[in-house]
């Protein structure tokens, strides 16, 4: 899978995208990342990318151009076999990022996204570009490198062969709208505090039992919200809810 991540920072999504798993995927060339700076492909002799905007307001934004070539770039790279190519714009104007949209992103195989700065980017070259507006939470940040970063992080785990584990992706938090079970590892007592004796037993049948009654009761007391949607069983609702 290839992402083309269109930037003022580009060396900070180099450093992100070279560390822990996503680095290791990058390595042996399961994912590709490009970090394409906005401001190589300005008309200004300066390296400006931005002005005030129409109408007055605070602080400034980015303007058009710039942008556009810059994402023009990137569409003649990928080349005209490939047609349809999202362009993501990271904004908290945005439905928020899932961990279904992960997967659903993860089918393709090229993705665009566009980082922000300043008050924002001019609507009309948004409106020429973007096919999808997204968020990744009800806050405001200096730039659209992190929720890039989060974005890229979440979709390229969904990315046959990204994890070693591939188990990993399928029983996380927030597959089928529940949270994780509780993790343990060695010592078998830590702190006076236990391994749960299921976990010890050897009875996978128990374990997987036990894990799905934790991953029910954990969303209950920590993200009650998600419950309407949870794949549960009629049994597991009359009994848990």
């Amino acid at each position: 899978m290839h992402f083309y991540i269109l930037t003022l920072f580009p060396d900070l999504i180099r450093q992100i995208m070279q560390t822990s798993i996503i680095g290791r995927a990058v390595n042996s060339g399961i994912l590709t990342f490009e970090a394409v700076n906005i401001r190589d492909y300005t008309t200004d002799k300066h390296k400006k990318v931005d002005d005030y905007p129409y109408g007055g307001g605070a602080g400034m934004v980015m303007q058009a151009q710039p942008v556009y070539d810059a994402w023009k770039a990137v569409r003649e790279k990928i080349g005209p076999d490939h047609t349809s190519v999202r362009t993501i714009y990271l904004t908290p104007q945005a439905p928020v990022f899932s961990q279904q949209m992960a997967k659903t992103f993860a089918k393709e195989q090229h993705l665009i996204l566009l980082c922000g700065h300043y008050e924002g980017i001019d609507e009309r070259v948004l409106e020429e570009i973007v096919t999808d507006y997204l968020s990744i939470g009800d806050y405001v940040l200096t730039g659209g490198e992190l929720p890039a970063m989060v974005l890229a992080d979440a979709v390229s785990r969904m990315v046959p062969g990204v994890l070693a584990n591939e188990q990993s992706g399928s029983t996380e938090s927030l597959e089928g709208s529940l949270l994780e079970y509780p993790q343990y590892s060695r010592p078998e007592e830590w702190n006076h505090k236990k391994v749960p004796a299921v976990l010890l037993s050897g009875n996978h049948a128990n374990v997987d039992a036990w894990r799905r009654e934790q991953s029910i009761l954990r969303t209950i007391e920590r993200r009650p919200d998600l419950l309407s949607q949870a794949d549960l069983t009629e049994k597991e609702r009359e009994t848990y809810l």
